[in-house]
This record gives structure tokens, C-alpha cells and sequence, in this order.
């Protein structure tokens, strides 16, 4: 598949995290999200670490917090596709959620937020 094609041209990937408690429930839940084969190894390609990104601590909330932005399937495949370091890399309380505010601040709605 492309995914396994995509993972093995970054062999820290698999020396780094666990076949079965990193990458195998990582490459699942992106599939139930909506992403397709190569959907996926575009995103693994621009940002290979949102491998190791915990499913429960940052991966599953932010998706939630995009949701409540308004954001619909397809868009928030769209900001992972685009953005996959802000499943992650950003700080959730004192990047994202102060950021959000102050664009809402500037009198944008939930639907401007959400495609900024």
C-alpha cells in the first residue's frame, strides 16, 4: 500500500515507535477519520512525527476541537492533510485555544475560524 511504501522510506518511523501500539492504531484511526491510502501518506510524508503522536492526548481532542469549530469531515481531513503538525507540535491551552480566540476577537465566526 502507499502508507507502508511512505513508512519505509522513514526508518526511524519504524525503529522509533511500536508496529503495534504506534503505527498500526495510528494508520486505523486516520482511515475511520475518512483518509484514504493516499491522503495518508501525503500527511506521513510532509510530517512523519504525527506517527507518535498519542491517540488519546493530542490525535483524538484536537480532531474533537476542530469538530467544535464547525468543521466538517472533509475539512478536518483537510487541516490534518495541510497542517499535520497542529495535531501535535503546537500546545493546545497556550497556542491553539488563545489563537482561536483572538481570530474570534477580530469578529470572525466559528466558519471563518475553522478555515483560516
Amino acid at each position: 500500500s502507499q502508507v507502508a511504501k511512505t513508512i519505509m522510506k522513514f526508518p526511524h518511523l519504524m525503529g522509533s515507535y511500536s508496529l503495534e501500539e504506534n503505527l498500526k492504531p495510528r494508520v486505523r484511526w486516520l482511515k475511520s477519520l475518512g483518509l484514504d491510502d493516499l491522503q495518508m501518506a501525503k500527511t506521513i510524508m510532509k510530517f512523519p512525527n504525527v506517527m507518535g503522536y498519542s491517540l488519546e492526548e493530542n490525535l483524538k481532542p484536537r480532531v474533537q476541537w476542530l469538530k467544535e469549530l464547525g468543521m466538517d469531515n472533509s475539512q478536518v481531513i483537510k487541516t490534518i492533510m495541510k497542517f499535520p503538525h497542529l495535531m501535535g507540535s503546537y500546545s493546545f491551552e497556550d497556542n491553539l485555544k488563545p489563537m482561536v480566540q483572538w481570530l474570534k476577537e477580530l469578529d470572525m465566526d466559528d466558519s471563518q475560524v475553522a478555515t483560516t
